[in-house]
């Protein structure tokens, strides 16, 4: 091969590296008309498959945008249904706390009223308890003052009458004592 290559360099005139004769044009002529034919002829067999190739790539890009932006559509439709349903349980929350705030209010009233009623119940109670022991007391008083009084005029009598003045004086007063009503 070496010797090839030589023999090439020597048929070159002096001075050039490439020798352009007319084999050369005639070989560089077939090559391009080799190139246009091979180009064409792809073109005819592969152009359809490929434009085919494509249009269906393209047809399914375009599909998955379609379908992206119909499953957009329907997010910001759940996403405004999920907002108006939390509107929805917002408002009947608030509601909720002051129907749950009104009922508390009545009911402390009613406890109050109630706590008032039963206090003025027990200071009837007491005030009575009061009066009737105050009754009770001065029933007993009375009783213990005629007694008293009965004591102190037996010796009174016992000591300044004979017996049968005392017993006759002393039933007299019995029985006006009997007949005469307590003064309270």
């Amino acid at each position: 091969m070496q010797s090839e290559i030589m023999l090439l360099a020597q048929t070159l005139p002096e001075g050039r590296v490439f020798g352009l004769d007319s084999q050369t044009a005639i070989s560089i002529g077939i090559q391009l008309l080799n190139g246009i034919i091979l180009a064409v002829a792809l073109g005819f067999i592969l152009y359809k498959p490929v434009k085919e190739f494509m249009r269906k790539r393209s047809e399914g890009i375009q599909q998955r945008i379609n379908d992206t932006d119909a499953a957009m559509i329907k997010a910001q439709g759940l996403i405004s249904e999920y907002e108006l349903k939390i509107k929805e349980i917002e408002k009947e929350r608030t509601e909720i706390l002051e129907i749950a705030r009104l009922k508390s209010i009545d009911e402390g009233k009613l406890i109050l009223e109630d706590a008032r009623r039963e206090a003025s119940e027990i200071k009837k109670r007491s005030l009575d308890r009061v009066l009737s022991d105050k009754k009770r007391l001065q029933e007993e008083t009375r009783f213990h003052i005629i007694e008293l009084a009965s004591l102190i005029a037996k010796k009174y009598i016992t000591l300044s009458m004979d017996n049968e003045t005392q017993n006759k004086i002393f039933e007299d007063t019995l029985a006006q004592m009997e007949v005469t009503p307590w003064q309270s």
